[in-house]
């Protein structure tokens, strides 16, 4: 078997890896096949929602450094410390520039941003105990494409963006790798929120469809095995850096999508 095949293959077992967000579309999809894979997850999240199958439990408010502490704690309590953490929960706000107000923006930013913060500060002492240590930080393709009416959104998915490529140079020294994965538009149930709220429904889901290369939005699947692959301690030399998956939005333009 040739390094690449080890990557594909083998199983992450026995790795203790925390997810935050677990509970629902690409944080759930990501607690499944990492369990799968054999790992130890937990699902870090307001509720337990439907990954309780895959992942253990244990409350914890992104917004809140209190509540952050006290879920890690709980990590060590239950396996003794931590290999890898995934930071996934977020928030999402439709709105140009002039839409919302300061409060909800700051809202905003407390969830997608500052809940990365207190997450990876927490989870750093068990970290650095590891001898596979990683973390991943899910992006978005608005940090690095021009959405409309995603104003906020893409501001604090731009600033994790940029903060995983100095949080990688911060920790490489330590050995802790760090990456991102950025997703195109992914079929959550906050995109089914949106296309039930539209107007036209249907006409809604064909346009979400029609902007990606691909026409089809991504299965919370693909995103969750890019973020398996970046975990794999194999990948020891991948770190700053992002996997792309987003049907080819970012880069790639088509008939179907227009002129």
């Amino acid at each position: 078997m040739n390094h690449s095949d080890a990557v594909l293959n083998t199983p992450l077992k026995n790795l203790r890896i925390a997810v935050t967000g677990g509970s629902a579309g690409i944080g759930q999809a990501i607690c499944a096949l990492l369990s799968r894979h054999g790992a130890q997850v937990f699902n870090l999240d307001l509720k337990a929602g439907d990954a309780e199958a895959s992942a253990a439990f244990i409350e914890a408010d992104m917004r809140s450094a209190d509540s952050v502490d006290r879920a890690f704690a709980e990590v060590r309590r239950q396996a003794g410390g931590l290999d890898a953490l995934v930071n996934n929960a977020g928030v999402s706000f439709v709105g140009g520039i002039e839409d919302g107000s300061d409060e909800e923006w700051l809202a905003l930013l407390n969830v997608n941003l500052m809940g990365y913060r207190r997450a990876t500060r927490s989870s750093l002492p068990m970290l650095r105990e590891s001898t596979s240590p990683a973390i991943v930080n899910i992006s978005s393709c608005s940090a690095t494409s021009g959405i409309a009416n995603r104003a906020a959104y893409s501001a604090s998915k731009g600033a994790v963006h940029s903060m995983t490529l100095s949080l990688a140079a911060d920790l490489v020294h330590e050995g802790i790798r760090v990456n991102g994965v950025v997703p195109g538009t992914v079929e959550t149930p906050f995109m089914q929120k949106l296309i039930d709220a539209a107007a036209d429904p249907v006409a809604q889901r064909a346009e979400f469809e029609r902007r990606q290369p691909t026409g089809r939005m991504v299965d919370p699947a693909e995103v969750a095995h890019a973020v398996a692959y970046l975990l794999h301690p194999a990948c020891a030399s991948v770190t700053g850096t992002f996997v792309v998956v987003d049907g080819g939005l970012a880069t790639l333009k088509t008939a179907r999508q227009g002129s």
